[in-house]
């Protein structure tokens, strides 16, 4: 072959060679653009030299990283893993190269730069192996999964707490019930607002949710640790005491529960004052959560028609308050 034949021939492959690179380029590009799109990053860890080849850039910006910011190796990716969650992550793996496992799969928390949580569903498999079976390399994908996270948690708050005030709704109430009763001494308070209807008459809805928002959190102060709070929807309230009738940490939850709804409430247009109906029952071997109720309903209903604004615990009237000054 002469001089120019090869000189020729070495061009073309050149040109070969570049249209090859460019094609490459281009593919990856769409890889990368395509992974994007689904929010997965396709990565593969090189086991011998820890390096990890990322082959878009969701690793790094799922955890808030600008591209390059976070070195692609092994050891960077486990600094990165959540405190609670490292041990079992990196067993996980190791079961996974050791032949324990088929696959590596595991759903965590790794650390976002702004020190909040990025759930990570992770799988991987090894792909490579050298001449005596021993893993070189592992393929997988990391997929960011905190909206469904934070979307679970939303269901979840959602299925057992009351929207307006955050306090446990009938359905966590009933749930939290058996449990205590299963602990030991339980007592249920049923809470009756009196004069609500004049609140919401004279200040309109939004007071009047207003000054329930505000009640919830005054029962959170003043409720004994341990205690369950929850509306049953209007101005019906209910507590789950982890104590026996005869404790005075009732008798104290009851009158400071009392004094709660009756201090006024600072509104947006206006000063609003309602009062309190309170009844408090022992839960008894043979209850379940409707039947401990009715009895604590029962026992509001002796304050409701004596004269509002008190506590009766048990059968017995124990006192009746009168209304808080402004």
């Amino acid at each position: 072959m002469s001089e120019r034949a090869l000189e020729q021939q070495i061009q073309n492959l050149k040109k070969h060679n570049a249209r090859l690179v460019r094609l490459a380029r281009d593919a990856r590009s769409k890889l990368s653009a395509a992974l994007d799109g689904t929010g997965l990053c396709l990565w593969q860890l090189d086991i011998p030299s820890g390096k990890l080849i990322i082959y878009n850039r969701r690793w790094g910006s799922m955890l808030g990283y600008q591209p390059k910011e976070l070195n692609a190796q092994f050891e960077v990716w486990k600094e990165h893993l959540h405190p609670d969650d490292r041990d079992w992550v990196l067993a996980a793996f190791y079961d996974h190269l050791s032949g324990k496992a088929p696959w590596y799969e595991a759903l965590h928390r790794m650390q976002h730069k702004n020190g909040t949580v990025t759930w990570v569903l992770d799988r991987g498999r090894v792909s490579e192996w050298d001449a005596s079976g021993k893993p070189l390399k592992v393929t997988g994908t990391h997929i960011d999964m905190t909206k469904e996270k934070q979307y679970e948690a939303q269901l979840a708050q959602l299925a057992n707490h009351d929207p307006l005030t955050g306090l446990a709704n009938r359905h966590a109430l009933i749930a939290h019930f058996k449990t205590l009763k299963q602990n030991g001494a339980l007592c249920v308070a049923f809470i009756d607002l009196d004069d609500f209807k004049h609140i919401n008459d004279t200040f309109g809805h939004r007071s009047g949710d207003e000054l329930l928002i505000q009640l919830s959190q005054r029962l959170r102060d003043v409720s004994p640790e341990g205690t369950v709070i929850g509306r049953l929807g209007g101005d019906e309230f209910v507590l789950l005491l982890p104590f026996a009738l005869n404790n005075l940490q009732v008798n104290s939850a009851a009158h400071n529960c009392l004094r709660a709804a009756l201090t006024p409430f600072e509104l947006d247009n206006g000063v609003g004052s309602v009062g309190a109906s309170i009844g408090i029952e022992e839960v008894r071997e043979q209850d379940d959560f409707v039947l401990a109720l009715k009895r604590a309903d029962q026992a509001m209903y002796h304050i409701k028609h004596t004269g509002k604004n008190g506590v009766a615990i048990g059968p017995t009237l124990i006192s009746i308050s009168p209304r808080l000054s402004a």
